[in-house]
């Protein structure tokens, strides 16, 4: 993994949904009171997803295991990268959740609402579809579909 970064995102799955932020609205922020996904700066010598892990913990107060990541991948924007990674998380973290000391609220949201509302954060939103649309489902046996 390239080390040189500014930050990491962590969109944690949990079934159909995914767990979201509403930034703090604030004018001295980016996007203000926009939907977000848990995430932030690069502390000194972290990588990128020690980065995104401590941040959600900060943010979420949980902390996701590092072999719950399914996908990353760097971006990046003029001179600075980010990361961006995909977690899959079991029900029970809901129960978990103790928002930080950024944002205003979390939210289950629905994928779909996440990728079509007008208030998330867009390039997270590509993102995420980057990802999904990299996904291949599982064929069904070909006894069961019928291919020979």
């Amino acid at each position: 993994m390239n080390m040189e970064f500014a930050g990491a995102k962590l969109a944690l799955l949990v079934g159909s949904r995914i767990i979201t932020l509403l930034r703090d609205d604030r004018p001295d922020i980016p996007y203000p009171g926009y939907w977000d996904l848990p995430g932030g700066g690069r502390e000194a010598g972290e990588s990128p997803v020690a980065c995104a892990l401590r941040e959600t913990s900060e943010e979420l107060g949980v902390l996701p295991r590092a072999q719950d990541i399914l996908w990353g991948r760097r971006f990046t924007a003029g001179p600075t990268a980010n990361w961006f990674f995909v977690a899959r998380m079991e029900d029970s973290i809901e129960k978990c959740i103790r928002l930080g000391d950024e944002g205003q609220c979390w939210q289950m949201m629905a994928q779909s609402d996440f990728l079509a509302h007008p208030g998330v954060i867009p390039q997270f939103q590509e993102r995420l579809r980057m990802y999904l649309e990299e996904q291949v489902p599982e064929k069904p046996p070909a006894a069961l579909s019928g291919g020979r």
